[in-house]
């Protein structure tokens, strides 16, 4: 997707006062690992709230209310040697069933069918410098005004 800005929209979810829910990644050019919210991308005509919804739903097989917008930011990175620009909706939503809180893995696919996976970690080792790198950039930020 060279060259083009791409608008996706991302879940923060909480557990407890100190654990966000994270899908962990790794970069092999800059052998760099890294860890992101959810989410994935705006389609054309669906609204952010909707498209976080569904890409919820479809990675992980789970529906979630209180769906609330923290902020927006712009990521702009460059990822396996291929730059990357995105406009970063960050929503706070909560799971509607609660097993997923009690879960300290979660496994989830991509579109393509490649799995990943989710895992919870403290705010504080997100917000440490050092890896895993937390993105997409603004969202350490976003996350502190909230705290």
């Amino acid at each position: 997707m060279s060259g083009r800005i791409r608008p996706i929209a991302i879940a923060i979810f909480r557990r407890g006062d100190d654990e966000l829910l994270v899908l962990e990644g790794y970069d092999r050019v800059k052998q760099q690992h890294f860890v992101r919210p959810a989410g994935g991308g705006i389609e054309f005509g669906e609204r952010a709230e909707d498209a976080v919804r569904r890409e919820i739903r479809e990675e992980l097989g789970a529906e979630i209310d209180n769906v609330r917008l923290l902020g927006t930011t712009e990521n702009i990175y460059v990822f396996e040697d291929e730059p990357g620009h995105e406009v970063v909706f960050v929503y706070e939503a909560d799971f509607r069933d609660p097993a997923f809180y009690a879960r300290e893995v979660i496994d989830a696919f991509e579109d393509s069918g490649e799995p990943f996976r989710l895992v919870w970690v403290r705010l504080a080792e997100l917000l440490a410098e050092g890896e895993p790198f937390f993105y997409p950039d603004g969202i350490a930020d976003l996350l502190v005004r909230r705290g």
